[in-house]
């Protein structure tokens, strides 16, 4: 980073941690990635988080509390405060035009630093009422002196794990009366898997492939006769996943997405929402033609935090053979015990640096479209 060190005004603590994703939400709406791919090769556009509200007293509703200064750091020379000022104001005249153009008050009578203290506070409460996906507004000085703002967004995924499966489309396709619809959420599979760049539980890229590798293994050592129904559901999920990958693998279910929709008559409510799903789909794949789920994959590091302690995105997004069954609850129990050894997660986030250079045009609408999709997608496949 060209910052070094941020300045110290008053107190503006960092985002809080995102936690550990706990709990594995396999109730309706939605429900992760590791070394190289040595079957199919993929179509690779390089893989590249917001304050909680808290109950309050309704006698302090009403009430409006200005921002408490610490005492400061240092005591600054008079030009050093001179430019200081400069800079912050530049900089904050810079975050107001860039987020709907809001006019923040003029606190320059109130003195240094009460001014920069006071402004900072009025301008992340009307961001964080305001800003949809804003999660914190830090001030910060440059190695050359230069102050200013950077402003970070952040894609809440929550405590969800968005795992597609792949078996209920498997079964759909064999059916007759959902056949249909079937071929036309095997577009939005081919969108996801070549476009969006989910990852595939039979690559030996993904998460969930050394998870099931792991089961396999552990079937494997154990001479129980019980276990034979769950070696038999094992195969069922290796087999599935490799058919369904060769149609998914198809470009032309992606060639053919739109006239699979404008030819498509639901005939029922789940035609229906299976048809607004595929549209969604195809109005991101029309928008976004090259993006990826994982653009704006990041987290924020802490200094005494490892990699392995962060919850990678292509963790927790992924196909997965289903999400029901003994195979499925080991391998969700797994992912759990795992997450909760972790410390933070990584999660969509865009960063933008008030500077007096040209604002990133870089947003999370992408993310705001796609995660929301997903999750109906989840929900369909699994109540067909």
């Amino acid at each position: 980073m060209e910052y070094a060190a941020q300045y110290y005004i008053g107190h503006y603590p960092n985002a809080p941690k995102a936690k550990a994703k706990k709990a594995l939400q396999t109730v309706g709406r939605v429900h992760s990635m590791g070394t190289k791919d040595k079957r199919r090769t993929r179509n690779k556009q390089g893989q590249t988080q917001v304050s909680t509200a808290t109950d309050v007293a309704n006698g302090f509703l009403r009430t409006t509390f200005l921002p408490k200064l610490e005492a400061m750091k240092t005591v600054q020379p008079p030009t050093k405060v001179e430019k200081i000022e400069t800079d912050f104001y530049c900089s904050l005249c810079a975050v107001a035009r860039h987020y709907n153009g809001f006019e923040p008050t003029d606190t320059r009578m109130f003195g240094y630093p009460y001014n920069i203290a006071l402004s900072v506070w009025e301008v992340e409460n009307h961001l964080k009422r305001n800003i949809r996906n804003w999660n914190s507004l830090q001030l910060v000085q440059d190695d050359k002196g230069k102050t200013f703002f950077i402003s970070e967004e952040q894609y809440n995924t929550g405590t969800t794990l968005f795992y597609i499966p792949v078996i209920p489309l498997y079964k759909m396709l064999k059916e007759p009366k959902t056949k249909r619809a079937a071929r036309l959420l095997l577009s939005v599979f081919a969108y996801l898997y070549h476009v969006a760049d989910i990852p595939y539980y039979r690559q030996e890229d993904a998460y969930i492939y050394w998870q099931y590798e792991m089961i396999a293994d552990w079937i494997e050592q154990d001479d129980e006769a019980e276990l034979d129904s769950r070696k038999e559901e094992l195969k069922v999920a290796q087999w599935c996943g490799e058919k369904m990958e060769q149609k998914i693998f198809n470009r032309k279910n992606l060639d053919v997405f739109a006239e699979r929709i404008k030819a498509f008559i639901p005939a029922n409510d789940f035609e229906q929402e299976c048809l607004n799903v595929a549209k969604g789909m195809f109005s991101l794949y029309t928008d976004y033609p090259a993006t990826t789920v994982f653009q704006n994959a990041k987290y924020v590091q802490d200094d005494e935090e490892q990699e392995d302690e962060v919850i990678a995105m292509r963790k927790y997004i992924s196909f997965i053979a289903d999400t029901k069954g003994w195979l499925y609850e080991t391998v969700a129990e797994s992912v759990n015990n795992e997450f909760n050894e972790c410390g933070t997660t990584e999660e969509p986030t865009v960063l933008k640096k008030f500077n007096g250079t040209a604002i990133t045009d870089c947003s999370l609408e992408f993310e705001n479209r796609l995660f929301p999709l997903i999750g109906d997608l989840c929900y369909l496949l699994n109540n067909d």
